[in-house]
């Protein structure tokens, strides 16, 4: 009898067991894979998405805050700045390009941001790339009770060119609170993979003079998105901003204050991939205690191998092979574990954030965490093969008394 054969036949005999302790690997080996990859590529992602931007002016206050909610349209504004802040910045000789933006309403949940047209016609998102109107729409004018839906945005709430609504206030939504003024759709963005595809965009005006908004702060505005035209000058405003005056931040650079929010949460991190080692280890425990207590039951099997020729380094090879093929189909069905949380985390963070994680973006981890499954299984199949190694034969196979 071949080896492969004694393994196929005991796997089968002992299904029940091989399959759930199959599962708990494959639950270990997905669950360490999808924190990696959410962790590595969540990072990169939200560090290296800026839309295009370099930095950001804001009111005086969390960095962080302003980030978030300027760039990745989460958090509330830290507070308002006039127009006259925005005027002084955009005519700063070393910055390249200043967008204002303005805050505070929704539709059906989904932002609303104020903003000019020049952000869609000058602005690149990522290294050459623009954004680009999807085909018969156009871009909002600059004075005109319009809007630009963002891909993402506009794919939830059914929205098309032509289409009206009504804005409604805060950041939450709140069907009590809508507003009088209506807005018509003029074009839908084509999806760019950023936070900009979860906002449905205005004229800048339109938001401050929106019905229902303080006439007092009818030019004010959330924050200036900048685009430096060299690095020097971001450490020049840093300085004259945030250390000199006293009114407002300058957030730079946009990656490295992202970067500190994952520094914060790390611990999280940590915990889910402790939960996943543990669970790894329980699963290398249930494959020594399932070969382990089978081992009786199996005895007179193996002295009668023994009998018939085998040598004891078959037998304890069979069943560390045995080990090894639990952890394989473990990590196989792993894999299918994997690709089902990381798509719903993916979505969920889409659907919150905008940004996108790629499932099949390639990593070492994808096959190292396999194959050290296997390598704990195997591992987790040595006392047990000792066991089977050193069962007498004589004994086992003499006749009770």
């Amino acid at each position: 009898m071949t080896l492969p054969l004694i393994v196929y036949r005991s796997l089968r005999q002992h299904a029940l067991s091989t399959i759930i302790t199959a599962g708990s690997i494959a639950l270990a080996c997905g669950l360490l894979m999808c924190v990696w990859m959410v962790k590595t590529q969540s990072q990169s992602a939200f560090t290296q998405t800026t839309t295009g931007f370099d930095a950001v002016l804001g009111a005086r206050g969390s960095k962080l805050q302003l980030v978030l909610n300027a760039i990745f349209h989460l958090e509330a504004s830290p507070g308002n700045l006039a127009y006259a802040d925005y005027e002084g910045i955009r005519r700063h000789p070393m910055v390249k390009a200043a967008i204002p933006i303005a805050v505070g309403d929704n539709l059906r949940g989904y932002r609303l941001v104020g903003t000019m047209p020049e952000l869609f016609a000058n602005v690149e998102y990522a290294p050459g790339k623009k954004f680009i109107v999807r085909a018969g729409g156009k871009v909002f004018a600059g004075d005109a009770k319009e809007a630009v839906a963002g891909s993402f945005a506009a794919d939830r709430l059914g929205l098309k060119v032509g289409d009206k609504f009504r804005p409604f206030h805060g950041l939450a939504f709140d069907p009590k609170n809508e507003h009088a003024d209506d807005y018509v759709i003029t074009g839908v963005l084509a999806p760019t993979n950023t936070p900009v595809d979860r906002v449905v965009w205005i004229p800048l005006r339109g938001i401050q003079t929106m019905s229902g908004h303080d006439a007092k702060t009818a030019t004010d505005i959330s924050a200036v998105l900048i685009q430096l035209r060299a690095p020097a000058a971001g450490f020049m405003l840093d300085t004259m901003y945030n250390k000199q005056g006293n009114k407002l931040t300058f957030a730079y650079p946009v990656g490295a204050i992202i970067a500190e929010l994952f520094g914060k949460i790390a611990w999280f991190d940590q915990v889910l991939t402790l939960v996943a080692y543990l669970v790894a280890l329980v699963a290398a425990g249930s494959v020594l205690t399932s070969i382990y207590n089978s081992m009786s039951a199996r005895r007179r099997d193996l002295a009668i191998l023994r009998a018939l020729g085998a040598r004891r380094r078959t037998i304890f090879g069979a069943v560390l092979a045995e080990a090894a093929c639990i952890g394989v189909l473990g990590s196989v069905v792993g894999f299918l574990v994997y690709l089902g949380l990381f798509s719903g985390v993916a979505g969920v963070i889409r659907a919150q954030t905008g940004v996108v994680l790629d499932l099949w973006t390639r990593h070492p981890v994808l096959w190292a965490c396999p194959v050290a499954m296997i390598g704990l299984c195997a591992l987790g199949g040595v006392v047990p093969a000792l066991k089977a190694y050193q069962t007498p034969v004589a004994e086992t196979l003499a006749p009770a008394s």
